[in-house]
């Protein structure tokens, strides 16, 4: 810093000046335009400075211990995309769940096809929303498989499971609809892609509560993969 301050003193002001116009002469014809790029850049950043402090607010009204049952049940409410029938369903639970389901497990991003509405996928920079029309119909593929429908079904079930086989699904990835392809073998068949494995560290609670939350939502037919 002192060898800089130096040169700049020796320079003098005119020919300090004469070398700032002497730059300005030798600029590349791109140079207006990496200038707008710098100013959207900077916008975009105070954007997300912006929200950051937004989410830092919305935070800073939480517990100051690692955050109580009743918040995240209420921030399940809070941010569940589709209408919730509660009707014979533990009201806790279900927030918990859904907690789970969309601010945890990223069950969307899988089990929704396509997962965000038209327009609204912030993965492109745009204002999310979930696709609420085929919110956990499945149908989505990676290569030869194909997320399954979470939806519960006439009877009440999600994915026409009872809790029990669902813990057995979350817990081991065991694939109980006997569906090919069958890795590793059909004797062996497991669920790929889905994440069971991290799941299977959950507690029951966490996985009754994803399941009382699958119930509440609303049912819909298996979309068809793409």
């Amino acid at each position: 810093m002192k060898g800089a301050t130096t040169v700049v003193l020796a320079l003098g002001l005119s020919g300090l000046v004469a070398s700032i116009a002497l730059h300005a002469t030798q600029q590349s014809p791109n140079a207006s335009s990496a200038a707008a790029d710098a100013v959207v850049s900077g916008g975009a950043a105070a954007a997300a400075d912006a929200a950051m402090a937004a989410d830092d607010t919305a935070d800073a009204q939480d517990s100051d211990s690692l955050g109580t049952l009743q918040e995240r049940i209420a921030r399940g409410f809070e941010i569940a995309p589709v209408p919730l029938n509660l009707d014979g369903k533990d009201h806790d639970l279900v927030g918990l769940g859904s907690y789970l389901v969309n601010a945890v497990g990223g069950c969307n991003d899988c089990h929704t096809n396509p997962p965000y509405a038209e327009g609204r996928d912030p993965f492109l920079a745009q204002p999310p929303k979930v696709n609420a029309s085929r919110y956990l119909a499945g149908g989505m593929a990676f290569g030869p498989f194909v997320s399954r429908n979470l939806t519960p079904r006439a009877n009440g079930r999600p994915a026409n499971l009872t809790f029990e086989q669902f813990r057995i699904v979350m817990r081991r990835g065991y694939d109980l609809k006997g569906r090919p392809p069958f890795v590793p073998s059909r004797n062996q068949d497991r669920l790929q892609v889905m994440p069971w494995p991290v799941y299977s560290h959950m507690r029951r609670t966490d996985l009754r509560a994803i399941y009382e939350y699958l119930r509440a939502i609303p049912s819909l037919p298996s979309a068809p993969p793409s």
